[in-house]
């Protein structure tokens, strides 16, 4: 079985296993935002799996 190339790309997975993604809806609407606002919108949050889920989806990683 493969890994989900779209779905690995929008993923980072740590060194001890935690999955990360972009938060939701940051994707655009911020030019009215103030500047610390826009600030703490970046980063990453953790994304939760199941086992199944990450068996399917991220075979190599």
């Amino acid at each position: 079985m493969k890994t989900n190339k779209s779905y690995s790309k929008r993923l980072k997975v740590t060194k001890n296993g935690k999955i990360l993604a972009r938060k939701t809806g940051q994707n655009h609407f911020n030019s009215k935002e103030r500047h610390a606002a826009k600030g703490g919108k970046g980063g990453k949050v953790e994304f939760h799996m199941s086992n199944k889920e990450r068996s399917r989806y991220l075979v190599n990683l």
